[in-house]
């Protein structure tokens, strides 16, 4: 699994057309300080991802990171990360094979009620329904 994983390329669309990959859009908004945030972000869902972290991982403090975050793409921190986390479970939800409890430690949840609790206020149904599902 690591190793389709690692092989799947963000399709991008030629021209002026709508990205349909979010992470695509995300990196191409960034700045400069920005520039490889997100896809580190997406290879480290599983880290500590607090602001003090990225900030420190971006050669910022924490003040002007937030600023230049917010700036850069439009929302929160705490919001992109739980974005790309949910969106990386939903892709892992696909996989019988993948327990919910591994998915939530996978993607970076401290716990899988509060992995449940997330992905059900995101995309209003339960994982366990969404897996059915799809």
């Amino acid at each position: 699994m690591w190793v389709a994983r690692s092989l799947v390329v963000y399709m991008r669309r030629s021209g002026g057309q709508f990205q349909y990959s979010e992470p695509l859009r995300l990196q191409q908004a960034s700045s400069s300080e920005m520039s490889g945030l997100v896809p580190w972000l997406i290879e480290n869902l599983d880290e500590d991802l607090s602001v003090e972290a990225l900030a420190g991982h971006c050669n910022l403090s924490t003040r002007q990171f937030s600023r230049l975050f917010k700036s850069t793409f439009g929302v929160t921190p705490a919001d992109l990360v739980e974005y790309l986390r949910l969106d990386q479970a939903r892709s892992l939800l696909l996989d019988d094979e993948v327990g919910i409890r591994q998915v939530s430690s996978t993607v970076g949840f401290a716990n899988p009620d509060s992995f449940r609790r997330a992905f059900t206020r995101r995309f209003g149904i339960s994982p366990s329904s969404y897996r059915a599902q799809f």
